[in-house]
């Protein structure tokens, strides 16, 4: 059943929930008047096969520049969804973009990316009073995000940069990005994109700090794996100091009781992946022998989301529509506590489009359990009515 809102008039929006990917597209086109996209962005659900969705859409968007990623779920005008393909046409009236591809990010030079970035944005012509912003969307299994963001914010400059990591639902296997018709592994996505629109960045999670602290004492950085905290095997010391049997371990305890890490007065969450064989603990973001981690404590999550969502520009005016970039972590402990329904109000109450993450880039840093997103407002000079 395709889906439009109307209620977002600076974008068009398209939803399928069939399970054949010829036919979800298909049903898409029939109804998405894309006459005057700039581009479209794809939000993929786990089911879809990547390589027939790439081949459907190139059939049926023929002529229009297509981006996306797969996703560990979507955000769509009704909140929350798993099964959902989403398609977001952005107008050449209110849109220009410039388009980057990193492949393969593994190795990954940060000075050859900030090279590109920085010549892709000088060779982007500059449209008068309109505003710049970047997204990236990257392979969520590269581990390669906290090296990308640097070498984005050193390319960039002043530019800010938005971003979510590829998702694979909780399987784990495969995340890919989608550049000009095709799925890429092992690469990143990076627009550049122009808008008549104003726009402010969101970034926010729902954890303080407790008094628990832990010290990774033997790792594997490369492949952001903790061997050790405090001396003793890492999944059993963080098992011993959350009060939950090792065995007990699950995506849904980690969502639950993230460690932190303190940057200046900030605290950002550093996810755990899985317990890996050898009683080793697995990461999503970067890690390093002698980092403090410290066990986070959530507030509510239902009140941060609505609170942090609620904004508005110098006039007082909401958002026409909120592009979100939502951790699959944050979705997973709200389904636990059966919170999934009221959530969902919240999003769609506030305009939020967009998907499940296996990590968020914002102010040049990789994080994890975290909302991050951009809310677009009509300029001054069409709202003064």
């Amino acid at each position: 059943m395709l889906q439009i809102a109307p209620q977002q008039s600076s974008i068009r929006i398209g939803i399928s929930y069939l399970s054949d990917a010829g036919e979800a597209v298909r049903e898409i086109v029939d109804t998405l008047d894309t006459s005057d996209s700039c581009f479209l962005l794809v939000f993929a659900p786990d089911r879809l096969d990547p390589d027939n969705l790439a081949e459907a859409l190139n059939k049926g968007f023929a002529g229009v520049p297509v981006f996306g990623c797969t996703t560990a779920g979507q955000i769509t005008p009704e909140g929350y969804e798993d099964d959902a393909l989403l398609v977001v046409s952005f107008p050449k009236s209110r849109f220009r973009c410039a388009t980057l591809l990193v492949s393969p990010l593994k190795p990954l030079s940060i000075k050859q990316i900030a090279a590109d970035v920085h010549r892709l944005s000088a060779q982007f012509q500059k449209t008068a009073n309109w505003n710049r912003l970047a997204l990236t969307f990257t392979d969520g299994l590269s581990k390669q995000e906290d090296i990308l963001v640097a070498a984005l914010a050193a390319g960039l400059g002043e530019m800010p940069v938005f971003g979510g990591s590829a998702g694979n639902g909780l399987q784990f296997r495969e995340t890919s990005v989608l550049h000009m018709g095709k799925f890429h592994r092992n690469a990143a996505l990076v627009l550049i994109l122009e808008t008549d629109l104003e726009f402010t960045g969101l970034g926010f999670d729902h954890f303080l700090p407790t008094e628990k602290q832990m010290v990774v004492t033997e790792a594997v950085p490369g492949e952001r794996m903790v061997l050790e905290l405090n001396g003793a095997p890492a999944a059993e010391e963080y098992a011993r100091l959350i009060g939950v049997p090792v065995d007990q371990l699950s995506p849904q305890v980690f969502a639950e009781n993230p460690v932190l890490v303190r940057n200046n007065t900030l605290y950002h969450v550093r996810a755990i992946q899985e317990v890996q064989e050898n009683g080793g603990l697995s990461f999503f973001s970067a890690i390093d022998v002698g980092l403090v981690l410290t066990l986070g404590r959530g507030q509510e999550i239902l009140r941060t989301l609505d609170e942090e969502l609620d904004v508005r520009n110098a006039r007082g005016k909401s958002p026409e529509f909120v592009l979100g970039f939502d951790c699959f972590l944050r979705k997973l402990e709200i389904e636990q506590k059966q919170l999934t329904e009221p959530a969902s109000r919240i999003l769609q109450s506030r305009k939020v489009i967009g998907f499940n993450t296996y990590g968020e880039q914002h102010c040049g840093v990789h994080v994890n359990q975290t909302f991050v997103g951009v809310a677009f407002f009509e300029p001054q000079r069409r709202d003064l009515h």
